[in-house]
């Protein structure tokens, strides 16, 4: 007979990844809905435009999400930008691959800001820059979307 731990069935993952996707690497943040913080996690390296997906595999498989995050970046009209269908065909091969909800959201300006936070706040070198920038923009992306669940959460 297999015991079941009562507490293990309480335990439910409240955990999302975020992702900034370009066409050389996606930025990789975590965050929980419990603490409404998103943390930046990993920069992968794409292989021939390609997302590294056994790489997203491992993350996936570390830290058990119940869905993702991907910020998809528009025209400032609102129309598709070069790199739009790229991004969501991103989406789809996510939701396809690991059976778990993909939410896009707009990620107007968020590589822009991660490197203004980086460069001119923090002053990271322009070789720490290029290593960092994309999970810090997925942090942003992922915590916007976060932010955005507690408002409507609290109203």
């Amino acid at each position: 007979m297999v015991k079941i731990d009562p507490l293990a069935s309480k335990i439910s993952s409240d955990t999302y990844l975020g992702f900034d996707f370009g066409n050389k690497k996606i930025g990789v943040a975590v965050g929980q809905t419990t603490t409404a913080i998103a943390n930046p996690l990993q920069t992968l390296r794409s292989i021939n435009q390609k997302p590294h997906w056994e790489l997203i595999s491992q993350l996936i498989k570390e830290w058990n999400p119940i869905g993702f995050i991907v910020g998809i970046s528009k025209q400032a009209d609102g129309s598709d930008n070069i790199i739009t269908p790229r991004m969501l065909k991103f989406c789809r091969q996510l939701e396809g691959r690991y059976n778990l909800p993909v939410y896009p959201i707009d990620e107007a300006l968020t590589t822009f800001e991660a490197k203004q936070l980086l460069f001119d706040d923090l002053h990271v070198s322009a070789d720490k820059l290029w290593e960092v920038q994309d999970q810090l923009a997925a942090q942003l992306i992922l915590q916007s979307w976060l932010n955005n669940r507690l408002k409507t959460d609290v109203q």
